[in-house]
């Protein structure tokens, strides 16, 4: 009986070793196909738990204001151009790096972080174009939603060679370089910042041509009018933080809240 009991218990562990190594095998499948899934939604964007959705607000107010140039002053970068000059224009280029009018500073944006849900974002946004004409980026300020596509048009009859940098703090780190050598060259390019809003847009073959791109997580944004000032609207009630970027000058941050149907100000000092 024992040695019967011991036979039977033997070949039990036989079977269960085989099922093991079976079920070991199943294990490190599904374990290697669990993480493939992990990465492509990662790599996509779909599982974010920070994503933002669109749903129509629900007493929505707004948010006005202006931002001033402060204690910064108007600067301008002289360049001299040596090449290219029937295009580019003769001797140099003068970058504004800061502008004003009267005390309103331009070529900013003003924006909410972490607003999880609202209106959707422009249309506009999804898909922006910068074009190279007479070696000049236009426009010269973009903003585009994150994950969204940028059209690169060379529309001049030199090459130019675009470089995009992402810019995090003092620093900027190459994003993309793309050679266009003829007129009518075109390169598409999917934009996706993992933390940062603002990209650099420059020239390898032309150092006096400069452009800016936003990338905004959400449609809560707004460029600078004319005369500084901004209105974002649609906001659902609630208290956030608000920012300012400017390309050459960085940010300010606030707190601003929003009352149900209400419109609230704000300025902005540099």
């Amino acid at each position: 009986m024992n040695n019967n009991n011991d036979n039977r218990l033997g070949g039990n562990i036989g079977h269960d070793s085989g099922a093991a190594k079976a079920a070991t095998s199943w294990s490190l499948t599904g374990a290697f196909l669990l993480l493939a899934l992990c990465f492509v939604l990662v790599v996509t964007g779909i599982h974010d738990a920070g994503a933002y959705e669109v749903k129509d607000p629900v007493d929505a107010g707004g948010i006005r204001g202006k931002v001033h140039i402060g204690n910064a002053i108007p600067l301008v970068k002289r360049v001299p151009i040596f090449k290219n000059q029937k295009i580019c224009g003769l001797e140099h280029r003068d970058i504004p790096l800061v502008q004003a009018n009267g005390d309103g500073l331009l070529n900013t944006v003003v924006y909410l972080e972490n607003i999880s849900s609202g209106k959707p974002f422009p249309a506009a946004a999804k898909k922006i174009t910068i074009n190279q004409l007479g070696c000049r980026f236009i426009p010269h300020l973009s903003v585009l939603a994150n994950g969204g596509e940028v059209e690169i048009i060379n529309s001049d009859t030199i090459l130019h060679n675009i470089h995009a940098y992402e810019m995090i703090g003092k620093t900027n780190f190459s994003s993309f370089s793309v050679s266009q050598p003829q007129r009518g060259d075109i390169v598409s390019k999917r934009i996706g910042l993992k933390k940062n809003v603002g990209m650099r847009i420059m020239c390898d073959a032309h150092n006096f041509m400069l452009g800016f791109v936003f990338v905004s997580r959400n449609p809560y944004y707004a460029v600078v009018d004319s005369d500084g000032e901004f209105f974002i609207d649609n906001v659902p009630p609630g208290t956030y933080t608000i920012r300012t970027w400017h390309g050459n000058l960085g940010g300010k941050e606030a707190s601003v809240s929003i009352q149900p149907n209400g419109v609230v100000s704000i300025e902005f000092f540099y």
